[in-house]
């Protein structure tokens, strides 16, 4: 079975991500496409695994294999968390409500440490290009900063914030490079600060229910091996 064959016959879950989920969107927005499939279990018997992702057949289209895609959830991965809370679900199979119904398990106070260290990541970009080219990539910085917003929700509400509509405003005006960068800085700052006040307050628990989502993979290889 060839990887387009995984994503068109398999796929359990397919999201719009980005900037349309965001609701950051411009005319010149992509339509970013996540999607999670289930390789059928006989084809894990042999020395040949199934592929854990595949990037393609459409342009702006990624997608994991479940198990790779459970692994990154219970990682507090942020991207994997948007797709469960996305609100542009454009394919949901039944082993796709079950991931859904199960999204809560996912959630624990990791989100901290995740979604920190990848904004700290973006942020180092940043500031290099900053250095080097006498400006950042504006859309990037952008995202930087939803992605801070989202976490701060995350760990205050207990799911990510994945539209950011109360912000778009601000958000779209620094995409256009009309904030200046000192701002940009001291947003940052304050968003890294209020992340450390709420994992301190959080409700969520210190890790995310692994058991209840090595279950659900079971249950569905159990099933699929059929």
């Amino acid at each position: 079975m060839d990887d387009l064959s995984l994503v068109r016959d398999h796929t359990v879950l397919s999201v719009v991500v980005g900037s349309r989920a965001y609701g950051l969107a411009t005319e010149a927005s992509d339509v970013d496409r996540r999607g999670v499939y289930a390789a059928p279990t006989p084809l894990f018997w042999g020395f040949t695994k199934p592929p854990t992702h595949v990037d393609e057949p459409d342009a702006e289209r990624f997608s994991w294999e479940l198990e790779r895609f459970l692994g990154l959830a219970l990682a507090a991965n942020p991207t994997a968390l948007e797709c469960l809370w996305s609100p542009l679900v454009e394919k949901v199979t039944d082993r796709g409500e079950e991931l859904l119904a199960l999204r809560e398990a996912f959630l624990s106070r990791r989100a901290h440490t995740t979604f920190l260290r990848y904004a700290d990541s973006q942020f180092r970009k940043l500031t290099g290009d900053l250095r080097t080219r006498g400006e950042p990539r504006w859309k990037h910085v952008m995202h930087m900063l939803r992605l801070l917003i989202s976490g701060r929700h995350l760990l205050s509400y207990g799911e990510p914030l994945v539209g950011v509509r109360e912000h778009r405003e601000r958000l779209l005006a620094v995409r256009r490079g009309e904030v200046p960068w000192a701002e940009i800085e001291d947003w940052r700052e304050s968003l890294t600060r209020d992340l450390d006040t709420a994992v301190e307050r959080s409700a969520l628990p210190a890790e995310p229910d692994r058991a209840r989502v090595e279950e659900f993979l079971v249950s569905v290889r159990r099933r699929d091996a059929r």
